[in-house]
């Protein structure tokens, strides 16, 4: 059974009109649409996808994360349809930002993949969405992969710690300004270039 990713954003509206939607299409070769939802109405969109019988999609198969440092880069991979929408100062920040895409599938109708993003205000103070592990338990560890590598801070969240990283260790990894620190303290072999930069910081006595 195959999904229609714009008629499931309107049903969205028509159900939930205070909540912040909007249909983005994908103008690469796999077709997968999907749809933009501001962070204060992720949980209640969640919802009302998981518990509409006729949708039903009670199953959260993936939460990913991207950095976009340019903003104008996003709406390449994810085009608004409508006009006015990039104008949302939510759904389209004019700064980079990051976003988080969740994948949906139901297993009742065996329908799936439909595509949620959700987009922080900035990749600085406000890098934080709202958890939805409240209506999708499988979202717990995933968010937290998300925080270690990216930084996205989820409200609401049970237990939001590094989950990859190790408590002390700074920045994130996944974002595409890290740089990677030249010490190899714990390189317990060195070799090929990891051992020509581990020369500078143990010379050969």
């Amino acid at each position: 059974m195959s999904l229609d990713a714009e008629a499931i954003c309107n049903r969205l509206r028509e159900a939930l009109p205070g909540a912040a939607v909007a249909f983005r299409k994908n103008p690469g070769a796999s077709g997968q649409d999907s749809i933009l939802v501001e962070s204060d109405s992720l949980c209640a969109v969640c919802r009302f996808l998981r518990d509409t019988d006729d949708l039903a999609f009670d199953f959260l198969s993936n939460v990913t994360g991207i950095d976009w440092p340019d903003a104008s880069l996003a709406d390449k991979v994810a085009l608004a349809e409508a006009a006015g929408e990039e104008e949302n100062e939510d759904a389209a920040p004019k700064d980079g930002f990051l976003e988080v895409l969740y994948h949906l599938y139901s297993t009742r109708h065996q329908t799936g993949p439909l595509v949620l993003r959700a987009r922080t205000r900035d990749r600085v103070e406000n890098a934080k969405l709202a958890s939805v592990v409240s209506v999708f338990r499988s979202a717990e560890f995933q968010e937290r992969e998300i925080y270690d590598l990216f930084g996205v801070t989820f409200t609401g969240h049970p237990d939001l710690r590094r989950i990859l990283m190790w408590d002390e260790f700074e920045d994130h990894p996944m974002r595409k300004d890290y740089v990677e620190p030249d010490d190899y303290e714990y390189e317990p072999t060195p070799h090929n270039a990891v051992l020509e930069k581990a020369k500078r910081h143990y010379p050969a006595s």
